[in-house]
């Protein structure tokens, strides 16, 4: 599968999705006592650390028989390589959008509670759709793109600026929020997909009882004056 185009200095981060220094699968301090379950956020998952959920780039969702949802979720917090990113720097990642209703990828930020960034969610259910948001200092759009579509093939880049955070989608700037992060923000990355419960996107289809997102290239880049 094609992957990102190399930019004109060396990433600080190429995702290694089998490397387990680089990631933990199956668990993540952003659900309560850190997984396996999350149903205070309309969440239907229960994250398992199955290398075949994420570890190959492309995260899956399987139904179980108590109307839980097996869920893949890879995150850098508590790996040995402890990646985070930083005010400053550049995300850049191509991504297969899930075709089925319920499913909720994500690309995201977080640290200590809070912290968070989304460099994309989607529902199928709005299928032209990407929700781009930064959480840190409450700034959200709703990006609609003809490009956008269940089963789309996408790149997406995100600059965590201190005063800005500023999205592409396919090579495009769509959204820059004027806000930013602060010049000492950090945070870990995580990657999952999750399965709507129903609250504010509906639940996947009786007869749905696998679903999948892909993820074929990560790409962190950090300014030299920024790096350790």
């Amino acid at each position: 599968m094609a992957v990102l185009p190399e930019a004109p200095r060396p990433p600080v981060l190429t995702a290694d999705f089998t490397s387990p220094a680089q990631w933990v699968a199956g668990r993540s301090w952003a659900y309560p006592d850190g997984g396996p379950v999350n149903p205070g956020d309309d969440k239907l998952d229960h994250l398992v650390p199955d290398a075949e959920y994420g570890r190959t780039g492309t995260f899956r969702a399987r139904r179980r028989p108590d109307g839980m949802w097996n869920t893949g979720l890879l995150t850098t917090e508590g790996s040995d390589e402890d990646f985070m990113v930083r005010a400053g720097d550049v995300l850049e990642a191509r991504v297969r959008l899930p075709r089925e209703t319920g499913a909720w990828p994500a690309i995201w930020t977080w640290r200590d509670g809070g912290q968070e960034v989304d460099v994309f969610e989607y529902h199928p259910d709005n299928p032209d759709l990407l929700e781009l948001t930064n959480h840190v200092r409450d700034a959200h759009h709703y990006h609609r793109d003809p490009s956008v579509a269940p089963g789309a093939l996408l790149d997406l880049r995100v600059e965590f600026g201190a005063r800005s955070v500023t999205w592409w989608v396919n090579g495009a700037p769509v959204f820059a929020d004027h806000k930013g992060v602060g010049r000492r923000w950090h945070a870990h990355l995580i990657v999952n997909l999750s399965v709507s419960a129903g609250r504010y996107h509906p639940r996947p289809a009786p007869d749905v009882s696998e679903m999948s997102f892909e993820v074929p290239a990560l790409r962190v880049y950090r300014e030299p004056a920024n790096a350790v």
